[in-house]
């Protein structure tokens, strides 16, 4: 740790003070003569007009340092402060630096500007940790903080542009029906799991691990899907259960009104959505009179074409949300699921203490959400989501620059090439040049960018191979609905043409005659040991194994008239 001295006195001439008294001093008064007058030590005076006269005689106007200082500072503090918002603007971009790494990048830029730097650095090639401890003290934005994981595809789908496309297909669609509060709802799953994550705990300090019971190694999901509107009202959610079968039973201890359905994975499928729509209608009691806004995410199973058509035929309004942006645009994501989430693992944590030695099993789970729910879809939370979104009160303009810096570092052509900051670094503060503490100004402009430039890919490559790329739309629109079912019927004839080839493949069961002429031909089958190449396609020598009888080319052995294979020679 650094040893920073803490000053114990309040000792100190201000500026204009030792001026006005090296001024009478010059007009021929004697030093201790000012200094009594002004209440000031007399050799403080003398050390002042002495170098003040000393500057003068050089042709300096400048005026003597006085006060306290940093003699051993390494950079001054321009230079910190171009360091501290490149370290902010790398953080913003999802790309931050480790404290091991900021301290290598203090290092090689003052072994790059020439800055005066302990012996220490050079020899482990990093500043230490009290330069590192005493410059966030300097700079109290700055902290060490955990970052949450962030895939690629969040990261840089989150762009103005796929977001300009959101905001103006609800502002279309908002003006085109004229909804109300009400009327406006955003729908979303999220996975529960019998193993939770466990809470913190009181225990013996010093104590190097400390455990906290669980139902298993790997838990089983149960996907959880819930819809809430603007207004801050929701409907009873619906569970989706990893069995072939739902019985009523699963949910017998769920939320009030709360429905199921079950299918092999536990994920949500394009059946178990058209029964959440239809759960969705019975409580919204949408009709063509009386529509709604219903807005998802770009799931494959919100794409049904049989869900759709039943939107359309009861006047609900679907609109999707660009891919990877659910982390910023959905309500839900926003303010809800977080505390679900902690709130589950707490009941699921009170559980277990009150269940010893029983495994939470899937059924469990309904009577878990059931308690947990209500305390996280309340009013002011689904309220607080629509706003920090922009969608109710509609607000196009909820983002900044911040929010949209990490995707710059992706799909942007490459900048020319240049000693100046990038545009979010040079709107904050000016390149000055290089000034080290008590020597002079140096010809190179001192900047962190030219030394460690912020990470820049290409152009993404365009690709036809996986899944097809999704984009925000109104999903109930006659353009977007006949193009959603173009795709279902060309997967479909592909999935038909597969299927048919596999069954024109498939070998059928052999009689008693065919059985005959298989062994008759056991010979014919034979296939080499080392290369796997079948007797009846090749034309080479064959060699027998003396021990085990398997057949081999001569040119895949070692040529032995005895010959023995590998499997028989590692016996």
């Amino acid at each position: 740790m650094s040893s920073i001295r803490q000053r114990k006195t309040d000792r100190g001439v201000p500026l204009a003070l030792l001026q006005v008294a090296s001024g009478e001093v010059q007009e021929g008064k004697s030093f201790r003569e000012v200094a009594k007058s002004l209440d000031i030590c007399h050799v403080t005076l003398y050390r002042f007009h002495k170098k003040r006269l000393r500057l003068e005689s050089q042709g300096s106007h400048t005026s003597p340092r006085v006060g306290y200082w940093t003699p051993k500072k390494v950079f001054s503090t321009e230079q910190e402060m171009l360091l501290r918002d490149y370290l902010m603007e790398a953080a913003e971009l999802y790309y931050g630096l480790s404290s091991k790494e900021v301290r290598k990048f203090a290092y090689e830029l003052a072994k790059n500007y020439n800055c005066n730097f302990p012996q220490t650095w050079a020899e482990k090639e990093m500043a230490g940790a009290d330069w590192l401890t005493t410059f966030l003290k300097r700079h109290p934005t700055l902290s060490i903080r955990r970052p949450q994981a962030t895939s690629l595809s969040r990261a840089t789908s989150f762009n103005r542009t796929n977001v300009k496309k959101f905001f103006d297909n609800l502002s279309a669609v908002l003006t085109k029906h004229e909804f109300v509060t009400q009327e406006i709802w955003n729908m979303d799953e999220t996975g529960v799991t019998t193993v939770q994550n466990p809470g913190k705990i009181v225990a013996r300090k010093g104590t190097k691990q400390v455990g906290s019971v669980t139902s298993a190694e790997r838990g089983t999901l149960v996907t959880l899907a819930c819809a809430v509107n603007a207004l801050g009202n929701s409907i009873p959610p619906m569970m989706i259960f990893p069995r072939k079968k739902f019985h009523l039973f699963f949910t017998s201890n769920g939320p009030p009104g709360c429905i199921g359905t079950a299918n092999g994975s536990g994920w949500m499928q394009e059946e178990d959505f058209l029964v959440f729509l239809k759960h969705f209608q019975s409580h919204t009691k949408s009709s063509q009179e009386s529509k709604v806004l219903l807005i998802l995410d770009n799931h494959s199973s919100h794409l049904s074409v049989e869900g759709i058509n039943f939107c359309r035929s009861h006047g609900i309004i679907l609109l999707s949300f660009p891919p990877h942006c659910s982390q910023k645009l959905q309500p839900l994501d926003r303010t809800v699921y977080g505390p679900l989430k902690r709130y589950i693992n707490s009941r699921c944590d009170n559980w277990m203490k009150t269940h010893p030695g029983t495994t939470m099993t899937i059924y469990d789970l309904p009577g878990i959400v059931n308690s947990a729910l209500p305390l996280a879809a309340t009013p002011s939370n689904i309220q607080a989501g629509f706003a920090c979104t922009g969608i109710w009160p509609f607000n196009r303009d909820i983002f900044n620059d911040i929010d949209f810096a990490p995707s710059q570092v992706t799909d942007r052509p490459p900048p020319e090439p240049s000693t100046t900051s990038s545009p979010l670094l040079a709107a904050s503060s000016p390149v000055r040049p290089c000034v080290e503490p008590g020597t002079s100004s140096s010809a190179t402009p001192f900047s962190p960018l030219s030394i460690r430039p912020h990470p820049k890919a290409g152009p993404r490559k365009q690709t036809t191979k996986g899944r097809k790329r999704r984009e925000t739309a109104v999903l109930t629109d006659t353009p977007i609905k006949d193009q959603l079912e173009a795709e279902k019927k060309r997967s479909n004839a592909k999935k038909s043409k597969a299927k048919t080839k596999i069954n024109f493949g498939q070998k059928t069961k052999p009689n008693k005659k065919q059985k005959m002429q298989a062994s008759s031909d056991e010979d014919e089958a034979q296939y080499c040991i080392v290369c796997l190449e079948s007797y009846s396609r090749s034309k080479e020598i064959w060699l027998q194994c003396c021990s085990c009888k398997a057949w081999a080319h001569k040119d895949c052995t070692d040529g032995s008239a005895f010959y023995t294979c590998h499997n028989c020679e590692s016996d």
